[in-house]
């Protein structure tokens, strides 16, 4: 399967978007709630609609950049909140972004990717973070298959390909998952080395 910008595109013209919820999730919503300094530099790679991102701007962050392949849910995210930066909405290829950011929030992006570009992903965040930059998010707990996306994973799996990349500051079961993901989500903070 080619998970390519034409695979992408058809998917929000056809509406199979099944991971889309509508909203920010909590655990993100939750995390984010507890952010002190609204200046950091901010990105969450395969935006889908961005609800993070509207949620982050709605709440005094301003620094935040979305990066999708696919022009589609820029553009929603842009209907949604018209004042949101524009160079901030970037269509493109996430490995080829060359820019630094002190946090990378993940939401499905890791999931949806060919598991073939999993130790990649890690070296790409690396490359994008400043130091001590984290990635916070989630990544799903169900076994790997190679039907997808999503494309599940493990917890063993996941520390293996971060570890020498990063600190893994929490990896562990997701407390406040939304309902149809209760118990296939881990909720993880790494820090860069």
């Amino acid at each position: 399967m080619n998970l390519n910008k034409n695979f992408w595109s058809d998917r929000y013209s056809t509406n199979q978007i099944g991971w889309d919820v509508g909203e920010i999730t909590t655990p993100l919503r939750e995390y984010i709630d507890q952010i002190e300094d609204k200046n950091i530099k901010i990105l969450i790679p395969g935006a889908g609609n961005s609800y993070e991102a509207e949620y982050l701007f709605n709440k005094g962050f301003k620094n935040v950049s979305v990066i999708d392949l696919v022009k589609t849910p820029l553009e929603n995210l842009l209907k949604r909140v018209p004042d949101f930066l524009k160079e901030n909405l970037l269509q493109g290829d996430f490995f080829e972004l060359e820019q630094s950011f002190d946090l990378i929030l993940e939401q499905t992006f890791f999931c949806a990717l060919n598991p073939s570009l999993r130790k990649r992903y890690v070296e790409k965040t690396y490359e994008l973070l400043k130091p001590k930059g984290k990635i916070v998010g989630l990544y799903f707990e169900f076994p790997l298959t190679q039907e997808g996306p999503p494309f599940g994973g493990s917890k063993k799996e996941y520390v293996s390909i971060f570890k020498d990349n990063f600190n893994i500051k929490i990896l562990e079961q997701c407390n406040n998952s939304i309902l149809p993901r209760k118990g296939k989500e881990l909720f993880a903070i790494f820090e860069k080395k």
